[in-house]
């Protein structure tokens, strides 16, 4: 019987140079700036300069058909929304993170800003916080610059800004928020997290690591490897990037969140730890709100449409209800 390999599991290839050869091809889509029958947003792609010299890329959603209020257009909320993939795969183009944006601009109606973060291991943590918090500050810029993304500028609501993200993203989303919490976002106002499935781990398994450890989708080898390729060298699995909840001067940043959704499933494999950080949180004092399905399983909303809509209901019902 041969010994399981998390790098075939998943189709890279870890090259001598530290760098990932990625054989590992989802399927993608371009951006539409014209809609077409069946699709409820459009969205195009921004390349965008952080931190004056690295360049990464967003792809922005709107819906087709813009809510109005006495014939003036109403405004959105803001969703900035960050991919899954274990932190070294996937881009905003990959097809479920774009049909997602898709659906989140069309449904809730919102405008969605979809972080293309530069990825792991060649970037590890935590280079896609930075990203993120780069990108915060590209979507304030937007709003007051006379020569602002015009979707920005003439649909989104500055009043009611929203971090999303799914997998290794609703971990990105998390800490971005965080780092975010001390600077001055005028006129954005961060009023929520969505947290769908969020990517956390740490040395000592819990239960749901044990009892799912063989999964067939993410079995515990392959979320090994995920954190061994992202975190910083020299750290291991309980350093605050992958294990929050572990003790340590960064918990006084928790009191720093806005009010907070996770999304989970009790057939996932980190579910255990989804839910201890909705108990931290909790005493930290902040406002969280758990949704947990005892029916699913890690990603079930990117195999299931039914689940889908179920997310994105959820989703909508805490943006609006806000």
């Amino acid at each position: 019987m041969s010994k399981f390999d998390p790098y075939t599991h998943v189709g890279i290839i870890l090259n001598a140079d530290g760098t990932l050869t990625r054989g590992y091809k989802s399927p993608t889509i371009n951006a539409n700036a014209d809609p077409y029958p069946g699709i409820h947003s459009v969205s195009k792609d921004i390349f965008i300069t952080i931190a004056g010299e690295t360049q990464i890329w967003v792809r922005i959603f709107r819906p087709t058909k813009l809510p109005s209020n006495d014939n003036t257009v109403a405004r959105l909320p803001i969703v900035v929304y960050f991919h899954n993939g274990g932190f070294i795969l996937l881009s905003p183009a990959d097809i479920a993170a774009h049909t997602k944006c898709s659906n989140l601009a069309g449904d809730v109606p919102s405008i969605v800003v979809s972080i293309g973060y530069r990825l792991a291991p060649e970037q590890r943590l935590p280079s896609q916080y930075h990203d993120g918090r780069e990108a915060m500050l590209w979507v304030k810029k937007q709003m007051s610059d006379p020569n602002g993304e015009q979707w920005l500028k003439d649909y989104g609501d500055p009043s009611r800004c929203y971090l999303y993200g799914c997998g290794s993203g609703g971990n990105i989303a998390f800490n971005v928020a965080m780092k975010v919490a001390d600077l001055d976002l005028k006129p954005l106002q961060i009023r929520g997290v969505i947290m769908n499935q969020p990517m956390f781990g740490g040395e000592k398994r819990t239960a749901s690591e044990l009892r799912f450890a063989t999964d067939q989708t993410l079995p515990l080898p392959v979320l090994d490897m995920f954190w061994h390729l992202a975190l910083p060298k020299e750290t291991d699995r309980d350093h605050r990037y992958c294990n929050p909840v572990v003790q340590g001067p960064h918990l006084d940043n928790f009191h720093k969140l806005p009010r907070c959704l996770v999304i989970g499933y009790a057939g996932d494999i980190m579910v255990d730890r989804q839910q201890d950080l909705v108990t931290m949180l909790a005493k930290c004092g902040v406002q969280v709100e758990a949704r947990f399905d005892q029916m699913g399983f890690h990603n079930i909303d990117m195999v299931d449409p039914a689940r889908a809509s179920i997310v994105i209901n959820i989703a909508k019902e805490f943006i609006l209800g806000n």
